[in-house]
């Protein structure tokens, strides 16, 4: 079914004006804004089941019924060609690996937006102003969710505009898991402006993307979905300026959170995380490119080289934004006495897609350095793979090694440009320490 946009052609004819609507052929949904929702609740799960802590429940209850909203753009190109644009605050992601047309067998305009840096899709029906359809995650066993988007409406939770009961910039001492026997701590980090909302949470391990929402009244609203990530957090300001509210990542998992403004909060070093077991002073690894051939640190290639071994997932947008981050790097600051190694631990489980998945990645940032496929993304599994370390416990992790193959620092996580100020600091960090090892 064809879309058509409109719009209005004056022509002067002698003293007097017409109006002509002249229809502008589209190919695919029309353009502009759309308001995407992701129906977590009604898909199939396996939630976190932990049993929740009495007072959590009572003083909190969910009222987004697990829909988590976001707002695209379909742009077009020319009158055959369009990419779409998710918003996720500042964060802008292109998507234009897209597949549509006439569907026979349903009878239905079909559409296919893919995601293959995370091996996922959104597949949907469209006609006029409404897709409907399911996002799909395939690295996850039967992992559907309920997907449906409206044109025209740009307001992300709500169009209301109830005054806040806070101002939440600023810092905030959170802990997740609050309901489960295994709390973790983080930093949320939110700016306000009237009822709009932005910020990210970062933890020991990285930061929680770019989140957008709004406050209205004593209730705040958060998402994100960027192909990889549906987050959505939802709170209640209590009495005493205080939060508690409800996390879900997917339709996989979900818990309670409780925060408490405090400017001073610092999480732990992500220096001091990762470590090398006692005995050790280096690493020892031996896996192949993407192409089969063996690549070893020991390499005469990397002789004499200060070197970075980075730790990633291909599915993982922390690794992405420090990829990105260090491909801009190495091009700013070409050196014959730096290398860097990425060792890729993926999702998929045979070698093909593995090397398939790191040949698009090398691709989208641009990068020359090898990434090794280095085995299974599970953590306990990756820490076989490299004994010499105490665990692997966090995807990115970099390791830093001097020119004698000897480790110097080792920094797990990333926070990277969802939290301004932090990767600012790291950048100027990272920076200082690279010319300091390229020196010695």
């Amino acid at each position: 079914m064809k879309r058509f946009g409109f719009f209005l052609l004056l022509l002067p004819l002698f003293t007097i004006q017409s109006c002509l609507e002249v229809p502008q052929q589209f190919t695919g949904p029309v353009p502009g804004t759309w308001r995407g929702v992701l129906k977590l609740e009604f898909a199939p799960r396996n939630l976190n089941k932990k049993a929740k802590k009495e007072e959590v429940n009572t003083q909190f209850e969910e009222v987004t019924q697990g829909e988590l909203p976001f707002t695209f753009d379909v742009i077009y190109k020319d009158d055959k060609n369009f990419y779409i644009e998710i918003v996720n605050g500042e964060e802008r992601i292109k998507a234009d690996s897209i597949i549509w047309g006439w569907d026979e067998p349903s009878g239905n305009d079909t559409i296919i937006i893919d995601f293959p840096h995370y091996d996922s899709y959104i597949k949907a029906f469209y006609e006029e102003d409404v897709i409907e359809g399911v996002w799909v995650v395939e690295t996850r066993e039967n992992y559907r969710i309920p997907f449906v988007a409206m044109h025209g409406r740009n307001h992300r939770f709500t169009t209301l505009k109830k005054e806040p009961a806070i101002d939440l910039t600023g810092k905030w001492d959170v802990t997740f898991g609050v309901d489960g026997d295994d709390p973790y701590k983080a930093i949320g980090e939110f700016k306000q402006t009237g009822n709009e909302v932005t910020g990210t949470f970062l933890t020991e391990t990285g930061d929680y993307r770019f989140l957008e929402g709004t406050i209205q009244a004593n209730k705040m609203y958060l998402s994100c979905f960027d192909g990889s990530h549906a987050f959505l957090f939802e709170a209640k300001v209590l009495e005493d300026g205080s939060l508690i509210g409800s996390f879900r990542s997917g339709s996989h998992y979900k818990t309670m959170w409780e925060a408490r403004k405090n400017d001073e909060i610092q999480l732990v070093s992500p220096d001091s995380l990762t470590y090398l077991k006692p005995g050790y002073e280096s690493l020892e690894f031996s896996f192949p490119d993407e192409n089969g051939a063996l690549v070893s640190l020991t390499d005469k290639s990397f002789e004499g080289k200060a070197k970075i071994v980075q730790i990633l997932g291909t599915w993982c947008p922390n690794c992405a934004d420090e990829t990105a981050f260090l491909a801009q790097y190495l091009k700013e600051n070409p050196s014959e006495n730096l290398a860097v190694i990425g060792l890729a631990f993926e999702k998929h489980k045979t070698a093909e897609k593995a090397n398939d998945a790191i040949r698009t990645f090398k691709n989208r940032f641009g990068i020359d350095y090898p990434v090794l496929w280095a085995g299974s993304y599970r953590k306990s599994e990756a820490a076989e793979k490299l004994p010499m370390l105490n665990a692997v416990i966090s995807y990115p992790t970099m390791i830093f090694l001097d020119a004698d193959n000897k480790v110097q620092r080792i920094h797990t996580g990333f926070t990277g440009p969802a939290s301004p100020e932090n990767y600012k600091v790291f950048k100027e960090d990272f920076e200082s320490f690279v010319s300091d090892l390229i020196s010695k």
